[in-house]
């Protein structure tokens, strides 16, 4: 296609500015929220290393591998410098938050023009990334900073690669389809724009370790728009790409550590592979539903004990059937095929057949993969509707999707004000939610709603009896209410199922040494220090109940215990 035209060059700054004012207009009610109880202590509120600021000791453990199961440097840096402006203060984690998104959006449009020179279709799917609601959970919850950070340096790294690659495609500037642009200088030092690729990628690894699949996404830009197959061989444009694969392979060695040093209480890494990928087939469907027509939205999607089987052969058809025709149309729309498999690749990691977490899909996932769909569906809506005519309907509808994206997400803003409303709208739009449900009633405990609390911990636990958090959460509220025998049930169920969760096996152990049972409460003392060695209070209630067992054994004849 021709470059842009003079007068459309006149819209550009216009469009950069309408892509920021709004995305912040439209975002700005969250900074009058606050933290949320799901994830936000660990990562900020009850993280001291964080609260502390930028010190060095901070800057040493934020290097350090395996907090919270992921190794993200550059995201705990920017907590601690958010920390050291703002405090603890949500309004200003969150305007930081924003921040970063309105920039994302303005750097994707730069990217798609300057690799496309489409500036209308690069608007739209920019700013149908900004505004679409399934990037709410991304910007409204403060922990999430490591997907709006990560993304900042993707779209550096494309925008540092994108400027490589014209560079060494004939020497100058070149519109994909179109001739080389006359006008444009010649830049004499590709590889400073190779290696600021490399660098921004390596800054992305240290934020989010989801963005290794970006060397698969600079060969599908290879492909389109920068057309560099035909100019180059596939043995070039391969090993051009070996630094960003090594850089690729140690992010995902240095995520398996983690992983594996991680005591979260709950995993389901135990699942079986098959329905592991029944899931993940049929997320990959929901996600293309939400995208089109983003409705129930929820912080947590549970995992079903199975799906249908009706539904999961319907998704494999489909996706086989989609892929199959991207592919046959590649040569005619190669836009197609590249948008799609930018969809279905930058999900891999987190698509579920290397399950972590306990959630079967997430909105928050979507936000980098989201990019290559919007790409299929504008670029193939503007070859589908050609004429002029159909053309100015085409923008029409654009500005119409826009508006309900606009509308929609105003609305999914307002559920991130509190937990209450977080949770309560989660537990309303899902079922069988149980990890949801527990969260709701930590909210209403909170609240000063006790009765609400215990009847939605009582309701977690019917629905997944080996959720440990759901069993010491309502053996801690029995407790509480003086109902003893009925709590020591729960409380010795969730023990067994986390035995690496220091606080269920310390505040086991602590009702076991009040109801007379030192040796047992010792037993569960030190599975809490084995998870946490620096628990000062699991120490000190260890040797309490080490003593009350030695004074409470029974003697033999000369005074010995046996």
């Amino acid at each position: 296609m021709p470059s842009a035209s003079p007068k459309n060059s006149r819209f550009f700054a216009v469009i950069c500015v309408a892509l920021a004012v709004v995305t912040l207009a439209v975002y700005w009610p969250i900074t009058r929220h606050g933290f949320v109880n799901f994830e936000d202590p660990p990562y900020i509120t009850e993280n001291p290393n964080i609260q502390s600021g930028l010190t060095w000791h901070g800057l040493v453990w934020a290097f350090q591998i395996g907090y919270a199961a992921y190794w993200q440097p550059l995201t705990w840096i920017s907590h601690m410098i958010d920390c050291q402006l703002f405090g603890l203060n949500p309004a200003g984690h969150h305007f930081i938050n924003i921040l970063f998104h309105a920039a994302n959006a303005v750097l994707l449009f730069l990217l798609l023009n300057r690799l496309t020179g489409a500036m209308w279709r690069s608007a739209f799917v920019a700013a149908f990334f900004a505004w679409h609601p399934l990037r709410v959970e991304s910007v409204a919850w403060a922990a999430e900073r490591k997907d709006v950070l990560s993304a900042f340096f993707w779209m550096l790294t494309l925008l540092a690669y994108t400027r490589y690659a014209r560079t060494v495609t004939g020497g100058r500037w070149r519109v994909a389809g179109g001739e080389p642009d006359a006008a444009s200088p010649v830049t004499r030092h590709p590889s400073l724009f190779y290696f600021a690729a490399l660098f921004f990628f390596a800054c992305g690894l240290m934020s989010k370790p989801m963005v290794v699949t970006l060397p698969f996404v600079l060969l599908l830009l290879d492909y389109w728009p920068l057309k560099r197959f035909n100019d180059s061989t596939i043995q070039r444009l391969l090993l051009e790409k070996v630094p960003f694969f090594a850089l690729s392979v140690a992010g995902s060695i240095v995520m398996s550590i983690a992983q594996k040093g991680n005591l979260s209480i709950w995993s389901l890494t135990q699942l079986p592979l098959g329905l592991r990928i029944e899931n993940a087939l049929v997320s990959y469907l929901r996600y293309i539903s939400k995208t089109f027509w983003p409705s129930d939205l929820a912080v947590i999607y549970p995992y079903p004990h199975h799906w249908p089987a009706l539904l999961v052969i319907t998704a494999a058809a489909l996706l086989v059937t989609w892929t199959g025709l991207a592919l046959w149309r590649v040569k005619e729309n190669p836009y197609l095929a590249v948008g799609w498999l930018w969809f279905l690749g930058t999900l891999v990691p987190v698509i579920g057949i290397v399950q972590t977490g306990m959630q079967s899909m997430a909105d928050r996932f979507s936000y980098l993969p989201g990019i290559g769909l919007l790409i299929a569906v504008v670029w193939g809506a503007d070859a589908l509707f050609k004429g002029p005519q159909q053309k100015k309907y085409l923008s029409i509808a654009g500005a119409v999707a826009l508006a309900g994206c606009l509308a929609v997400t105003s609305i999914q803003i307002n559920y991130w004000q509190n937990d209450l409303k977080l949770f309560a709208h989660t537990v309303k739009v899902t079922a069988n939610n149980y990890a949801a449900e527990v969260c709701l009633g930590e909210a209403l405990e909170r609240a000063g709603h006790g009765d609400d609390a215990l009847m939605i911990y009582a309701e977690s636990v019917r629905v997944e009896p080996v959720y440990p958090l759901g069993q010491f959460k309502l053996g801690m509220i029995l407790l509480e209410r003086g109902r003893g025998d009925e709590a020591s049930n729960h409380l010795a169920a969730a023990a067994q199922l986390a035995p690496r969760d220091p606080v269920m096996q310390f505040d086991f152990g602590i009702y076991l040494l009040q109801h007379g049972k030192p040796d047992e409460a010792a037993t569960h003392f030190k599975a809490a220090l084995a998870a946490k060695p620096d628990f000062p209070e699991a120490r000190r209630s260890l040797d309490e109940a080490l003593g009350k067992a030695k004074t409470t054994s029974p003697t033999n004849a000369n005074g010995s215990t046996p």
